[in-house]
């Protein structure tokens, strides 16, 4: 029997954060959530998730320092970035994939397709 994977859901939004733990323990997977950037990294450290649903707009922190953190990280590495954001210029994008993000996907998005996304993600 394998052990569900952990994903750590990172959104200053409630509702949001609501719907994607709700998303994520319905396709399966052990659910961690962070209301902002310190609560993330704090858990981060933690539990080393397997991969992070990261917001990139957040009051303390944002996305893009939390992905930097994990990615400059040796302990930390191999947990896969998947930001989840309302900014859509390709500028934005770039720095999240320079950061090392596996993805960035634009709100709003499609439930399924992001399962899908992250299902493969964590197949790999």
């Amino acid at each position: 029997m394998s052990m569900a994977r952990k994903v750590l859901v990172v959104d200053d939004d409630p509702y949001i954060l609501m719907s994607l733990e709700f998303l994520m323990k319905k396709s399966g997977y052990e659910v961690m959530v962070a209301r902002n950037g310190k609560e993330a990294l704090t858990l981060v450290d933690q539990e080393v998730p397997d991969l992070v649903l990261l917001d990139i707009m957040m009051p303390d922190v944002d996305g893009y320092g939390i992905c930097s953190y994990i990615k400059t990280n040796n302990t930390l590495k191999k947990i896969k970035v998947v930001f989840l954001s309302a900014k859509t210029k390709e500028a934005d994008k770039q720095k999240g994939l320079d950061l090392g993000a596996e993805l960035y996907i634009t709100k709003p998005f499609a439930t399924k397709e992001l399962v899908k996304k992250i299902d493969a993600l964590l197949a790999e």
